[in-house]
């Protein structure tokens, strides 16, 4: 048994069972794959995969409780590499994260810019995607840490950091009716077509939440991945917006009108999401406090070993 063979068991499962594809993944070559994992299983004494001919079609029970076990090693040995990393150098290295484009583009540039400046010698690099996506970047090693609002507290494999609130607000060309709404409401806004985000994005099943209460159909004629579109077909008067709040900018947004509908929607809660157990080093909690003050070290600490969670948000 080696760690070679159980990185190939993992990334065969994480592949959908395609054995060429993990192969590619691995820099090596399909038989290679194969062999290993015929002689891991016949060092265990139990069959991980079920086959149908050559093909690997499903994993057997006593597969899945190694499968787990195998994900818990890698990531205590990629821990371990971490550790000789921290020691070696506690201000240089790699900080991947993963995130939407809304915090990328609205709640991330400060935080960004003060901590190149605090550790120059630290390479950051920004992966985009959908609150899925960014957990599964994060479950995959192939980033440090997933800031979303939504699905994170789908995936119980990581630990859930709340950072802060935030709600929407109603966005229109500066003419447009329902920035004359006083007081604004949910009937108001569905009277007109509705550009809106994903619904894999930003709290949008808050806001499909909001109108089945008062039992409203909105008319959502375009959804969008990020605030940018939305607020770009806004513009064109082809419907009014509802987007995050922090993206809307007065200065920058000056052909829009903005109208707060925080009374309208329950609040969303941005959240850091880390592994469970994960070995930090010292400037990936320094990043964290940055974004989120109240969560200290010793908090990220609790967190990761399971502790309550209290994080006085």
């Amino acid at each position: 048994m080696n760690l070679q063979q159980l990185r190939y068991i993992h990334e065969v499962a994480r592949r959908g069972l395609n054995v060429s594809e993990a192969a590619d993944a691995l820099f090596t070559s399909q038989p290679g794959v194969s062999k290993q994992i015929r002689q891991f299983e016949a060092e265990l004494g139990v069959e991980i995969f079920v086959r149908h001919g050559k093909r690997l079609v499903d994993v057997t029970e006593p597969g899945k409780q190694v499968l787990a076990i195998a994900e818990r090693m890698l990531r205590d040995a990629d821990n371990l590499r971490q550790v000789g990393a921290e020691f070696t150098n506690e201000v240089a290295g790699r900080l991947s994260i993963a995130t939407t484009h809304t915090q990328a583009r609205y709640a991330l540039p400060a935080i960004m810019r003060d901590f190149m400046q605090r550790f120059p010698q630290v390479k950051l690099e920004l992966h985009q995607g959908n609150p899925r996506q960014v957990c599964d970047m994060v479950l995959a090693g192939e980033a440090d840490l997933a800031i979303a609002t939504e699905a994170i507290a789908e995936y119980d494999e990581l630990v859930m950091l709340p950072c802060y609130q935030w709600n929407r607000c109603i966005v229109a060309t500066p003419r447009h009716p329902i920035l004359k709404e006083h007081p604004l409401t949910l009937e108001a806004i569905a009277r007109y077509p509705i550009i809106t985000y994903d619904d894999a994005f930003t709290g949008r099943s808050l806001i499909n939440k909001a109108f089945l209460g008062r039992g409203l159909r909105p008319k959502v004629v375009l959804t969008a991945l990020d605030s940018d579109v939305i607020k770009t077909y806004v513009a064109m008067d082809l419907g009014i917006g509802i987007v995050a709040r922090m993206a809307f900018d007065a200065a920058a947004d000056r052909g829009l009108g903005m109208a707060d509908a925080s009374h309208l929607f329950e609040s969303s809660t941005t959240r850091i999401g880390l592994r469970r157990n994960a070995y930090l080093r010292g400037y990936v909690y320094a990043f964290v406090e940055l974004f989120a003050p109240h969560l200290t070290r010793r908090m990220v600490d609790i967190a990761l070993a399971g502790g309550g969670e209290d994080y006085g948000m």
